[in-house]
């Protein structure tokens, strides 16, 4: 910058900006003392005005022991701050924040001492107590690691350089991109830009175009952006994809007679209609009066993938499949989650599976945990099953509806014990070959449904008990389990203030049965009620989130004291790792390392809750994508979020939820009432809450921030 453009700056410098400057202008001589006049000299502070400003900031900067007055007008940068490590997080509203590494609260970082730090980020910083009941404040001294240095947004590109534009909340500004590091981009092209630095005086970060993934506004390239920004992979690699294809779809003569031949046993498969890779089949067969024998066979992935290999460690990374609006990125190479494995109709498949002696009063008499051959009859998809359920005709109606008899023996079991029913629809999408989406239908779970859940719960449970229960003076072997904590008490009691405004009662105290039973009581008042959706999500959101962890400390959700996940390989590495250990301990093997499997149950649990954020962004990015049509229309919707900025409104018709930003209700001076969940007018003490019915118009769409703005209706 010339001394002529500095000048000009100086005159018409605010004070934030001066504040700004001046602690830059300390940290460029901290150990030098600065006297009065030669700050205003470098600083180009000439007038009247700016000379006092920065009298009254340097004083400020005083007080709050951010610099020491060692002589009259002579100052000098404090640098006895302590110093901590720990998690930057940045937020839109500049309102930044450090979590120190060892715990304790959260400190306060002022855009200006961020140091170009970015959300998550591992920092090191200096920490000044504060006087004068302000509030502590540090600054941003060291990036000691990137959590994260790749971003997705769309390209705007001049003649010798372009920018990202990225809706990324976390990233202050757009990242500039030399022309020579574009990659073939073009303006309007959505691509992945890698930040390669960020001087300290730059404004913006500078970055490097990794992959183009297309025009901006196209199904496929958006749906790909949704998966890169949450750092998901979009494409499968050429060499696993290689690998598989080399491994032989032929059973031998050899590897059947190691296993029990379930072959001539009626057996079939019940899934969506659209699903491709069937990773569990149900067989039946009556053994005597009243007593049946039910196989619950999963497909046997690790026979085909070996421990340690390439396809192994591909799984491993993405510990699940994702499952967006309109597709499916598989954990495994297609070739075997969609044909191998796939416990397709009049095919002879591996399995691994566990059979069960069973009354129909859903009494398990024995299980025994085996290998198989299997030959599926059928595949039903849920539709078809739930037909001769209600019907009691079609194609292998006695075993289905025997199946069926079972299943809610079982259920109704598990709620004595203290389950709790959630037991929520989706929101699901018609989607037409565009990936536009045409419609909007909810997908209930049925008796079909449950009947195949039932059995699987059964299997998972059960595999957990034969290697988690041990003789009180035995270790048990070290293995993957789903646990589930209890509720935090704290939300539980939330949750019982919150429902009371709508007439229902909670009990949150007593034991967990009592607990989960009169959540089971709620669930069940609230049934075809307006406001039976929000309860339901509040309460979900009561509840911790269920993980995998080698330490069990049981299931709390569904009222097991042992549980696993054992029935789906196909799409979760942890239903991997079981079939693993459970053959290695069947067998007599020694337990394994446990820090290795419980950094392999964190990471999957990490990756569960990603592709989770990725699924529910594909959805939001369709329900604004199908909104965009109806702008304008009016629809009648509820409240199903208040906050400082504004209230989210979740339409009755097709449940899509936008906001109405509280700068548009502008009939009063509007405050958020954290405590009672409601927006109160100041003047008129109008007072929208959470759960009001509502009236709205739908005002704006912007897909690019997958965002949707209301305007309310009088």
């Amino acid at each position: 910058m010339s001394k002529n453009k500095e000048k000009k700056a100086g005159k018409r410098m605010k004070k934030k900006e001066l504040v700004s400057a001046l602690m830059d202008f300390f940290h460029s001589k901290p150990d030098e003392v600065l006297s009065l006049k030669y700050i205003f000299e470098q600083l180009h502070l000439t007038t009247h005005p700016l000379k006092m400003l920065c009298k009254d900031i340097l004083s400020d900067l005083s007080l709050d022991d951010y610099i020491t007055e060692v002589d009259k007008s002579k100052y000098k940068l404090n640098n006895h701050g302590v110093e901590m490590v720990g998690t930057f997080q940045r937020k839109s509203n500049g309102k930044n924040s450090f979590i120190p590494e060892g715990g304790g609260d959260p400190i306060f970082i002022a855009e200006r001492n961020s140091a170009h730090a970015m959300n998550n980020d591992k920092v090191r910083i200096s920490f000044y107590a504060k006087r004068r009941g302000r509030e502590a404040e540090g600054e941003v001294i060291e990036v000691l690691e990137r959590a994260n240095d790749t971003f997705v947004g769309t390209l705007e590109v001049a003649n010798s350089y372009a920018f990202l534009v990225t809706e990324n909340r976390t990233l202050a500004n757009d990242i500039f991109i030399p022309k020579e590091k574009l990659k073939g981009g073009k303006t309007g092209d959505k691509a992945i830009v890698k930040v390669v630095e960020w001087p300290d005086k730059a404004k913006n970060p500078i970055g490097q175009v990794i992959d183009i993934l297309g025009k901006a506004g196209d199904n496929t390239t958006e749906m790909h952006a949704i998966l890169a920004e949450f750092g998901l992979p979009y494409v499968y690699p050429a060499s696993v994809e290689k690998a598989a294809d080399k491994i032989p779809a032929e059973i031998s003569d050899e590897e059947i007679a190691k296993r029990e031949d379930f072959r001539g046993v009626t057996t079939f498969t019940i899934d969506p209609k659209d699903a491709k890779d069937f990773d569990d089949a149900l067989s039946i067969r009556k053994l005597k009066e009243g007593l049946w024998e039910v196989g619950v066979h999963i497909a046997d992935v690790s026979h085909y993938v070996t421990e340690g290999g390439i396809i192994d460690k591909e799984a491993e990374k993405r510990a699940t499949s994702v499952y967006l609006v309109d597709r499916t990125i598989p954990m495994l190479p297609e070739r075997l989650c969609n044909f191998i494995c796939s416990l397709r109709p009049n095919e002879e498949k591996l399995a691994y599976s566990v059979i069960f002696d069973i009354n129909e009063k859903g009494d398990v008499k024995n299980a025994r945990v085996v290998h198989t051959v299997i030959k599926s009859d059928r595949r039903f998809t849920y539709e078809e099953a739930q037909q001769i359920i209600e019907t009691k005709e079609g194609d292998f109606k006695e075993e289905v509806l025997m199946l069926d008899t079972i299943a809610k023996a079982l259920r109704q079991k598990r709620f004595v014990a203290g389950a709790i029913n959630f037991d929520r629809y989706e929101v699901k999408f018609e989607i037409d070959d565009k990936g536009k989406p045409i419609s909007v239908y909810f997908k209930e779970s049925k008796d079909a449904n449950k009947l195949v859940e039932e059995f699987m719960l059964l299997a998972n449970r059960t595999v957990a008990e034969k290697i988690g229960r041990v003789p009180k003076n035995k270790k048990p072997k070290v293995f993957p389990y789903r646990i589930h904590d209890l509720p935090d008490p704290e939300k539980l009691d939330n949750l019982a203030q919150f429902i009371a405004r709508f007439g229902y009662k909670l009990r949150t105290s007593g034991t967990k049965t009592d607990v989960s039973k009169s959540i089971n009581h709620l669930l069940d008042d609230i049934q075809g009620k307006k406001e039976e959706n929000l309860i339901e999500t509040v309460s979900i959101r009561a509840m911790q989130k269920a993980r995998y962890s080698t330490h069990n400390i049981g299931h709390y959700g569904l009222a097991f004291d042992y549980y696993t996940h054992f029935t789906s390989p196909i799409r979760r590495f942890p239903d991997m790792m079981v079939h693993r250990l459970l053959t290695k301990y069947l067998d007599g093997g020694r337990s394994v390392s446990e820090k290795k499997y419980e950094d392999l149950c964190d990471h999957s649990s990490n990756m569960e809750q990603i592709a989770a954020n990725a699924e529910r962004a594909s959805i939001k990015y369709k329900q604004v994508e199908f909104m965009t049509e109806r702008l304008g229309q009016v629809f009648d919707g509820v409240i199903s979020g208040v906050t400082e900025w504004g209230l989210y409104v979740e339409l009755n018709e097709n449940k899509c939820e936008g906001m109405i930003p509280i700068r548009d209700l502008d009939d009063d001076y509007y405050e958020f009432d954290e405590k009672n969940y409601c927006l109160r007018g100041r003047r008129k003490h109008r007072t929208y809450s959470l759960g009001d019915a509502i009236t709205i118009k739908v005002a704006r769409a912007n897909l690019e921030k997958k965002q949707l703005d209301f305007a309310l209706m009088d």
